[in-house]
């Protein structure tokens, strides 16, 4: 057989196909087919069969199938052509048959007439996005499109899914080729078997109501026929190769007639519809399953039937309800599949489960088991080679081959958060895993109210290795929620959650409401897109009027409003949209305040049809699978279209009203758009609302429609060839929100849960329809103002508001809301404290055995980690006998509780082996029971050592100390215990490393451990000892963090004003149940009568009726319920007498002094006495004494006193001889007294007369020109210095005079004392500026000097800083090459000699010599290496010492530095000797020579140069050759003679002497002038001639 075109590159899916689900279906069909009598009855008949006969034959028929598929494959394809040929007549029949029709009833009609004569472009896939998502990818199925659409795969009968398999065989081979190639049998054989075929069958319908017997006749003459179809196989064979034309009018009589089978089908179930039900049947049965704890589990079943049948699960004959655990079970019900899920099984899921199927037909039940392990045991390497993984939980196969137990602990977890519109957030904590795998890493999901969370704009994940975090790039209230995450690691997962809550952004107008939140599309067309949202808590004081919703088209940022009114439903269908375009959406709450902001904007949507959409997700898809698109190609071109059907009104509010329908059967191949008319109820009245924009989709949404006013609405269809008949009228619909606003909740009931949250619970709305959840608000008691508690709504009527002040008293409210709009408010709750809830405690832990006698037994444990809020108030003791390793029952050892951690139980076995458990008990309850001890052998112990202390635990942490306290053990041995050591070690050291705190045994049971490290967990035991020896250690207290936790108070000591001493503790940090246990040296103090305790809230205080000698110790308070928070005080006899002297001081008051009595000289000579208390009453009295006398304000005294500040002033205008003596200020405020005593006599009296007087004159000195500060000097930058003084009180007439050693300076600029600053530059400072400089200021009001001293060391100490500062100025060393060699330089701003310069050379200082010189140029200083060698390479450091400091500037002359200053050296030098031994004229040229006419011109010339010069004469820039009137000689190489005898005119010219040897040449010129003396004559009577001439 050969494969279609769209199957030959997938071969394997066809065959894979075929060979589980076509073979099985295709041998059952063809052997219905020749079994007519029991296929011919109907469903009814095929449906009463037995199941195990059904089984059975499905068996056989699949094993046959089966072998002629492989066998016989051109077989099979002629076969499938055949029924494909012959359908139309078998399938009559059988519809005849099944329904009780004749053959006149079967009048069917001939289709092929009404044909199109042209074949029909298959059209496009009608299948929905999701659809084709599901189906597999990289393949594709053939689609036929026409009128109706049929979607196979889902139908619940077995006869329906044979008849479905056969029709796709069917159809598929029409596609085979699309020349239409038929394969036939061509000998008269096989043309004899066709007829005798058809011959068959035609009796067979013409007997359709006779007896069986004839129907069994009918069968086996199509048997025989068949046979004799057979046994012509083996004949030739031929191929007729039929026309395109003749092809395709078969293939569309055979849909024709396909369709019309189909449609009878359908009227006649319609007709008797009984006739179809039959009982529930189980077509798949759910499996058992073995499980591990905290594995998910599902449950499948498959349930044919009619009715469809409802199925119940059941566990354990109870139906479960999903309702009473959410999350633990998930019942689903989809295309006759249904399953139960069980999540995170335990060990209670382990039972037996039943499905029950229920139709009006009758019940049938499928039961299954589940088997939940829990693993105990060692790890069973085995589990790694079995064929099923069986491994538990907590063992995840990486990816190495191996499993691993995998721990997960989370760290530095984030808690619950707050956070505000538009802010960052991050959420995250460190996870631990143990063992660490390499390449290895877990599997990290958040989760926001138990839906995935996956990275996008808003929010990003980040997992860094050891660390995960989940950030928000901009909050928005959609982000509140329960945040989740969940680590993965293998098949074992851990999860921790916490709330984040997202308070409104502040608004932009005061008053505003908030934005709303989760603006969603509900439905996208072409026509509209309807947008929905929610209803903000927030309405900024005033109600919301209503909505604004906005657009924007993607890829623009261009926002457009969509309504010009406010709606107020929370839904609303945005019209006026461009086909095909992207748009996104936001909404803006509106109150009479204004316009609140913006709420986060919606996913982008496209303004398409579903269908469309789902087109262009579309993507390849897979082998048939069930699900086939079968229609018909249209029959007729260009009809008018028929009218929609199933017209109502989907939604209606005030605002507008949506319509929707179904496109009609009869449209034709071209596209068709909608009318949508509308009239008044009670008129036949019908208006067109779309006149001018046909609607595209079959949904529409009308506006403008008078609310409260009743209409009715129809749609016609329209296309080219015209406008249809309308369809059905809707019923009457009056305009108005058909949805109610939700009735207020009811029974607000507030519980406690933490000392920062209240769990609120309520009934929910009654007769609520489409609620989207609750608002909570609270309120602090007598405040009025309310707060929302979630800006996000909740469902479910249960809500943990966060955030809460503790131990304050809150109220609270709830309203619900839906689209319609927010309900109106609860009543409110009634008033809650914010505590902690109080919970039964914790199993306590440690169980051990203390001591151990004949017939009894002393058991110690600790206390619970967790007391549950509440004191504990004793413990309950179990034990059972355990012989042989068997446990036997529990027994309840005390029936009164116990009080404390240790209880002896009596009346054991000797010798017996015993477990134990004890359980705690507060208020709340009694609390689970610990763990099972380990065995305990009851037997008389005969050790002498003591047994362990017990009780052992800590308190006082602090990040060096700790406080450790421990009972007695209960066995001290055969003498008494005589003390104990205490040791410890690090909470991860080894075994060998404990380490004792005390060298000698303490007889305490308490200590205070000192010397840890912060930040270092410690364990800590303790061990008695007695005469015979050491005893066992203590269970081991911690492991402890020495730290000191942050809000840690300690005890404070207090003494009152009426000299009470107390002992004063808060706490912050409490449980809403803890309290304050004070003791004396770690022993109760609860019975003492020299103490008296008062406690309040978070504060106590511990009051001494009369503190003395036996009052010292140590004094602690803890607090109860806490993690060892607690404080002591130490009152040692050196405390006791300051205590008791701060009381007695209380008892007998002073008045407290501040500053006691001093004395100042104020500013015109004035003497101030002056004292300050710490506070002064309206009512204090002051006594002022001198010399034992009072005295009183007067004339001489001055007396005041300022009560706020408490300062105490008496004032004398001079003191004089008698007022020597001392001065006394008496206080008296109540009974509080004091006093303050000031002696001024002899040396101490006078010095301060003196300075009164001092400060008389300089007050009168001020009242003239006088200086503010005193002459100074100062070296500026420039290294100059700058003498300045500061004048006051000056004007125009002051004038100002400079002397030096008495000697006036002119100052070349007058002083304008604009800013009351004088200065006198000098620059370059050096020895001869030294002296004695003085300013004077004068005018007629007086006049004042200054003096400053620039000699002997004042002189120094300016001449060092000159120096410092020109040591400063100096330059960084350059290096210079020169002709002698190397020079190294620096410039300072100016030099002088006191500023001693240093060179050194490699660390050595250098040695001067004629080589090597060091000097001083103007302001260069300067290192001169005069033919350098290799050994002058180095590092050259320059010191200018100041006279106090070195200040070093450095160079390395070495390597390229070295190398490039000794190229240029030699350079220089080079040009230096060139330069020296160059020729050149020295001198005796003259550059002009006049001479007369005939006269002798002698010239001489001194030439120099090494080797000697070649000379040479050039006349006019020539050469000079030399003759008897011309003649030039050169002598002794140096002078050059140049003579002419009997000059003429002729000799006048340019002469020049060229001297020249290697090294270079010079030109030396000379001009001669000839003049003949008559023409000089006749020149100079001329000249004046001309001047008379230009004068007239």
């Amino acid at each position: 057989m050969s494969l279609p075109f769209y199957q030959k590159l997938h071969q394997h899916y066809d065959s894979s196909y075929r060979n589980r689900d076509l073979r099985s279906t295709m041998s059952q069909y063809q052997q219905e087919k020749k079994s007519s009598a029991i296929y011919t009855h109907g469903s009814t008949a095929y449906s009463s069969r037995s199941a195990t006969a059904h089984r059975q034959e499905s068996k056989a028929f699949s094993q046959a199938s089966m072998g002629s598929y492989q066998q016989q494959a051109s077989r099979a394809t002629e076969s499938t052509h055949a029924f494909a040929a012959s359908r139309k007549t078998a399938s009559a029949y059988d519809y005849g048959y099944s329904h009780g029709l004749t053959d006149s009833s079967l009048m069917l009609e001939d289709y092929s007439s009404k044909l199109s004569p042209q074949a029909k472009r298959a059209k496009k896939s009608l299948l929905s996005g999701e659809e084709k998502e599901n189906l597999p990818s990289d393949y594709i199925v053939p689609i036929f499109s026409g009128r109706q659409v049929h979607v196979s795969g889902i139908t619940d009968t077995e006869e329906e899914r044979i008849k479905e398999a056969a029709a796709y065989i069917a159809q598929r081979n029409l596609l085979a080729s699309e020349e239409g190639i038929t394969a036939s049998k061509q000998s008269a054989v096989s043309k004899q078997s066709a007829i005798s075929k058809q011959s068959a069958l035609s009796k067979q319908s013409a007997v359709s109501k006779q007896s069986s017997v004839s129907k069994q006749s009918a069968v086996s003459k199509q048997s025989a026929v068949s046979k004799q179809s057979t046994s012509t196989l083996h004949q030739e064979e031929a191929f007729e190769k039929k026309s395109r034309k003749v092809t395709i009018r078969e293939k569309a009589e055979r849909l024709s007639l396909t369709k019309t089978l189909e449609e009878t089908e359908a009227f006649h179930r319609k007709l008797n519809e009984d006739h179809l039900l039959h009982a529930p049947e189980f077509v798949i049965k759910p499996r058992s399953h073995t499980v591990w704890e905290k594995e998910n589990v599902k449950l499948h079943c498959s349930v044919s039937g009619w009715p469809e049948p409802r199925v119940t699960w059941y566990k354990n004959q109870v139906p479960i309800n999903v309702h009473a655990n959410p999350g633990k079970y998930i019942i689903e019900s989809r295309y006759g599949m249904h399953t139960l899920e069980i999540n995170a099984c335990d060990f209670e899921d382990t039972a037996q489960y039943r499905a029950s199927a229920m139709n009006v037909k009758g019940e049938l039940s499928a039961y299954a088991s589940v088997v939940v392990k829990r693993y105990k045991g060692e790890f069973d390497e085995t589990r790694f080679h079995a064929g099923v993984s069986t491994l538990p939980l907590s063992f995840g196969v990486t990816p190495y081959g191996y499993a691993s137990k995998f721990e997960i602990h989370f760290d530095d977890k984030f808690d619950v958060s707050f956070g505000r519109e538009g802010e960052t957030m991050s959420l995250g904590c460190r996870v631990v895993i143990t063992p660490e795998i390499k390449h290895f890493q877990p599997e990290i999901q958040w989760y926001r109210n138990g839906a995935p969370v996956s990275s996008s704009k808003w929010v990003q994940t980040l997992w860094s290795g050891d660390r995960a975090t989940l950030t928000f790039s901009h909050l928005n209230k959609e982000d509140e929620g329960l945040y989740t995450i969940r680590v993965r690691m293998g098949e074992y997962y851990e999860q921790y959650s916490a709330y984040v809550f997202v308070r409104d952004a502040d608004p932009e107008i005061e008053g505003a409401p908030a934005s709303a939140l989760d603006v969603v599309c509900l439905d996208a067309n072409k026509d509209y897109i309807i947008v929905s949202w929610k209803q903000p808590a927030v309405d900024g004081g005033s109600p919301i009027l209503g909505y604004f919703i906005d657009k924007c088209e993607v890829g623009t940022d261009s926002w457009s409003q969509c309504n010009d009114t406010p709606v107020k439903f929370a839904r609303f269908p945005v019209t006026g949209l461009i086909e095909g375009r992207s748009y996104i959406f936001r909404v803006r709450a509106v109150n009479k305040n204004g316009i609140g902001l913006p709420s986060r904007v919606s996913e982008p949507v496209a303004a398409l049809d579903p269908a469309e959409k789902a087109r262009l997700k579309s993507r390849p898809s897979a082998p048939w699978t069930g699900q086939i698109i079968v229609t018909e190609e249209e029959p007729t071109e260009g009809i008018v279209p028929g009218p929609p059907t199933d017209l109502s009104v989907t939604e209606a509010t005030r605002s507008y009203v949506v319509l929707s329908w179904k496109p009609p059967g009869q449209r034709g191949h071209e596209g068709i758009l909608y009318f949508v008319e509308k009239c008044d109820a009670g008129t036949e009245n019908w208006q067109r609302v779309n006149t001018e924009l046909p609607v595209k989709s079959p949904r529409f949404a009308l506006f403008d429609l008078a609310e409260g006013k009743s209409y009715r609405f129809r749609v016609r269809c329209s296309n080219s060839a015209g406008i249809g008949e309308p369809s059905e009228a809707t019923e009457v619909t009056v305009v108005g929100d058909k949805l109610d606003i939700p009735k207020p909740p009811g029974k607000i009931i507030p519980s406690r849960n933490t000392d920062t949250s209240v769990i609120v619970s309520w009934e929910e709305s009654k007769d609520a329809k489409e609620l989207v959840g609750y608002y909570i608000e609270s309120s602090v008691v007598g405040s009025g103002k309310w707060e929302p508690c979630n800006n996000n709504p909740v469902k479910g009527p249960r809500f943990t508001c966060h955030g809460l002040a503790t131990g304050q008293s809150y109220i609270f409210r709830v309203r619900a809301v839906n689209a319609a709009g927010l309900s109106e408010y609860s009543q409110d709750s009634e008033v809650i404290e914010v505590k902690a809830a109080i919970a039964a405690p914790s199993p306590p832990c440690d169980i051990t055995c203390l001591e151990s006698f004949r017939d009894s037994m002393v058991l110690g444990w600790k206390q619970p980690d967790k007391t549950g809020g509440a004191e504990i108030t004793g413990y309950y003791v179990n034990y059972r006998e355990v012989i042989d390793g068997v446990p036997g029952r529990w027994r309840e050892a005390n029936i009164k509780a116990v009080s404390d951690e240790a209880y002896k139980i009596s009346n054991l076995k000797e010798n017996m082996v015993y477990q134990f458990q004890v359980a705690a008990m507060n208020i709340a309850g009694l609390g689970e029971p610990s763990a099972v001890s380990e065995c305990f052998k009851c037997e008389e112990w005969t050790i002498a050592v003591p047994g362990p202390p017990h009780s052992v635990k800590y308190s006082e942490v602090r990040k060096t100390s700790l406080v450790l306290q421990w009972k007695p053990p209960i066995h001290s041995g055969r003498t008494p215990v005589t003390g104990y050591f205490v040791d410890l070690k690090e909470a991860k050291a080894k075994d060998s490393q404990w380490r004792g705190l005390n060298k000698a045994a303490i007889k305490n049971t308490y200590l205070r451990v000192q010397g840890l490290k912060e930040g270092v967990s410690y364990v800590l035991r303790v061990r008695a000892v007695n005469q015979a020896g050491v005893g066992k250690p203590s269970d081991l207290a911690g492991p402890v963090v020495a730290e000191t936790r942050t809000g840690t108070k300690e005890v404070v000591v207090n003494v009152d004003d009426d000299g009470v001493i107390s002992l004063n503790f808060e706490c912050d940090q409490m449980a809403p149940n803890s309290q304050f246990n004070w003791s004396k040296d770690y022993v109760s103090t609860e019975d003492s009568p020299r103490l008296e305790v008062e406690s309040k809230g978070n504060k106590t205080k511990m009051t001494f009726k009369d503190l003395g000698m036996e009052d010292l110790g140590i004094y602690s308070c803890d607090v109860t319920d806490t993690d060892g928070i607690g404080s002591s005080y130490l009152i040692n006899e050196e405390e006791l007498k300051r205590l008791l002297a701060l009381s007695q001081e209380h008892k007998f008051p002073t008045v407290p002094i501040k500053s006691e009595l001093a004395v100042e000289i104020l500013e015109k000579g004035q003497v101030r006495f002056w004292m300050q208390a710490e506070k002064l009453s309206g009512n204090t009295k002051v006594t002022y004494i001198f010399n034992d006398k009072e005295i009183f304000e007067g004339p001489k005294y001055k007396m005041h006193i300022d009560r706020n500040t408490g300062v105490i002033e008496m004032f004398m205008e001079k003191l004089q001889d008698e007022d020597e003596g001392t001065y006394t200020f008496q206080l008296q405020d109540g009974k509080a007294t004091g006093h303050s005593t000031l002696v001024l006599i002899r040396d101490v009296y006078k010095k301060l007369q003196k300075e009164a007087e001092f400060q008389r004159q300089e007050w009168i000195r001020k009242q003239g020109p006088h200086f503010a500060e005193y002459l100074s000097w100062e070296v500026t930058g420039e290294c100059n210095v700058l003498l300045k003084c500061k004048v006051a009180n000056i004007k125009k007439e002051t004038h100002i005079v400079w002397y030096k050693d008495e000697r006036e300076i002119s100052v070349d600029e007058k002083h304008d004392f604009k800013d009351g600053i004088c200065t006198l530059l000098i620059t370059e400072f050096s020895k001869k500026d030294a002296g004695i400089y003085e300013v004077i200021l004068k005018d007629d009001r007086g006049k004042d000097k200054s003096r400053l001293k620039l000699v002997d060391e004042a002189f120094k100490e300016l001449m060092t800083e000159v120096c410092k500062t020109i040591a400063l100025s100096a330059t960084d060393l350059k290096i210079q090459s020169t002709a002698e060699g190397i020079r190294l330089y620096s410039f300072v701003t100016y030099y002088l000699d006191d500023l001693k310069v240093n060179w050194s050379h490699n660390g050595t200082p250098i040695k001067y010599s004629d080589r090597v010189k060091s000097g001083v140029t103007g302001e260069q200083i300067w290192l001169q290496i005069s033919e350098p060698t290799p050994n002058d390479k180095g590092k050259y450091v320059m010191e200018l010492f100041d006279g106090k400091t070195g200040h070093l500037k450095t160079v390395d002359l070495s390597g390229q530095a070295y190398d490039e200053a000794f190229a240029e050296f030699q350079r220089l030098k080079q040009a230096a000797i060139a330069e020296k031994n160059r020729a050149r004229v020295l001198g005796g040229l003259p550059d002009v020579v006049t001479i007369q006419e005939g006269k002798a011109l002698n010239l001489t010339c001194i030439v120099w140069g090494d080797p000697t010069p070649e000379v040479s004469w050039l006349k006019n820039e020539k050469p000079l050759v030399p003759d008897d009137h011309c003649s030039v000689k050169f002598e002794a190489g140096k002078t050059a003679y140049f003579t002419v005898s009997g000059v003429s005119t002729a000799d006048s010219g340019k002469y020049g002497l060229v001297v020249k040897n290697k090294y270079g040449s010079e030109i030396s010129d000379f001009t001669i002038s000839v003049f003949i003396p008559e023409e000089e004559a006749r020149k100079a009577t001329e000249q004046p001639q001309k001047g008379n001439k230009k004068a007239k």
